[in-house]
């Protein structure tokens, strides 16, 4: 009998640990290829709204993140820039952004949602909180702040999964 018991606990003691060790290692839902939905974003000031954008999302080493985006801006210029971050509290920096000295600094809300402070010359221009939906088929940034140019910004912008 007490062995049963013995056997019992270790079997449920294995599968705990095992549903925890799978549960850590579940995929970012964050990870995947993300293309710009123009119809369901609001951009203001109206006149920010790219003409296009698809953003790659790549898993790191150590838990982070790499960001690369391609698309066409609001006059007609293409654009590409990466980020990569970790999570770690520290300036990552914007490869490739309009701004020189552009960076940003993210922090993980939970699994689906994840936060980004950017500054451009060390001064901070917008906070984005970006949101992957429960079915992960949808993500969406809302973008608050102000531009380099002093506007007010406030942007809701809503990607599709590739």
């Amino acid at each position: 009998m007490r062995s049963r018991l013995l056997l019992g606990a270790l079997v449920v003691a294995s599968a705990f640990a095992l549903s925890v060790s799978t549960m850590a290692q579940a995929p970012d839902p964050s990870i995947g290829t993300w293309k710009l939905n123009l119809a369901k974003s609001k951009f203001d000031p109206a006149t920010s709204a790219p003409k296009s954008q698809t953003v790659k999302v790549e898993a790191i080493a150590g838990g982070g993140l790499k960001f690369t985006a391609d698309g066409v801006d609001s006059e007609g210029k293409t654009t590409h820039s990466v980020t990569t971050t970790t999570f770690d509290g520290k300036p990552s920096v914007v490869t490739g952004a309009t701004e020189a000295n552009t960076t940003r600094v993210y922090k993980r809300i939970d699994s689906r949602t994840y936060e980004s402070v950017q500054s451009v010359g060390g001064k901070v221009t917008t906070t984005t909180r970006t949101v992957v939906s429960a079915d992960g088929k949808t993500r969406t940034n809302t973008v608050t702040g102000k531009n380099t140019q002093g506007q007010t910004v406030h942007n809701v912008v809503v990607y599709d999964k590739q």
